[in-house]
């Protein structure tokens, strides 16, 4: 398969990440389906997709035509037998058994050829390829929030991936406009395994009540970051960074400087899950 053989690709989950990339793919003009078995997050992402571009028609940054064509090559649906394209990225919750069964289903009604990537920021690639069948077309294609602007993705090989799939994948994403980087199946790839202690730490002076949230936040942005480690927990998902730092903890084999927060378990387990719920270290007004 060649860049110019791929006409259509499909997203499996429609929570922030599949809508982001969903969106990226269309305005990349590939037809693209969106999918998702919980209609309510479908419903979601349709929106949250039509106010994305019509901020950008705001910004005179796409016109109303496009925003219309855009809008246009995406499907939003349950359907998960509608699935048939020459690529699938699935981002669905970073659990295993739920992406092996998943990517399988998707295996069993495309040809050999589909390949089947996953956006996991977490879980070896070779772990997942391990069930799936073709483990040689499994590929991780790691995307960033928001995922139509930030610039970086991570393509990553499993123990079977074919090289050919990889350059494939690293000529996709720079078709989307991305800047793709090649890293090895080490836990936490490169990206999340830099940027762990950023949050890991600032949970920990938390934990031991050095300062607050609002001003480890602060005092971050100050030193030139855009964002503190708290407010972008939140917008990434309380719920999906925790589970990234347990992943990491497992995977190092319980090394204590990748021990989760209590804190953070603690704002997970009581369903505060950042922007995508409202309330996480910070509160968010319903249409803030």
């Amino acid at each position: 398969m060649t860049l110019q053989d791929i006409q259509t690709i499909a997203v499996i989950g429609a929570g922030t990440m599949g809508q982001g990339i969903a969106q990226l793919c269309a305005q990349s003009g590939f037809a693209t389906l969106l999918y998702d078995i919980n209609g309510t997050v479908l419903e979601k992402a349709r929106v949250a997709t039509q106010q994305s571009l019509a901020k950008l028609v705001e910004k005179g940054k796409m016109t109303a035509v496009e925003q219309e064509a855009v809008f246009s090559r995406i499907t939003f649906t349950q359907d998960v037998l509608q699935l048939r394209a020459e690529v699938v990225i699935e981002a669905v919750v970073e659990r295993l058994d739920v992406k092996h069964s998943i990517l399988n289903e998707i295996a069993d009604q495309n040809p050999p050829t589909t390949i089947l990537a996953s956006n996991t920021s977490s879980l070896p690639i070779t772990r997942i390829a391990a069930k799936v069948q073709g483990p040689e077309r499994v590929v991780g294609l790691h995307f960033f929030n928001p995922a139509t602007i930030m610039k970086l993705v991570e393509v990553i090989s499993g123990a079977a991936t074919a090289p050919e799939v990889t350059q494939l994948m690293k000529d996709l994403a720079i078709k989307l406009g991305k800047t793709p980087v090649i890293a090895q199946d080490a836990p936490g790839f490169i990206v999340n395994r830099v940027a762990r202690h950023f949050y890991v730490e600032s949970l920990k002076l938390l934990e031991e009540g050095v300062a607050s949230h609002e001003s480890i936040d602060r005092l971050l942005q100050a030193s030139g970051f855009k964002m503190g480690p708290f407010q972008l927990m939140d917008l990434i998902g309380v719920d999906t960074n925790y589970s990234v730092t347990s992943a990491m903890f497992e995977a190092f084999h319980q090394d204590p400087k990748f021990r989760p927060s209590r804190w953070q378990q603690q704002k997970v387990d009581a369903g505060h899950h950042g922007r995508k719920t409202g309330k996480g270290f910070y509160d968010y007004p319903e249409g803030s």
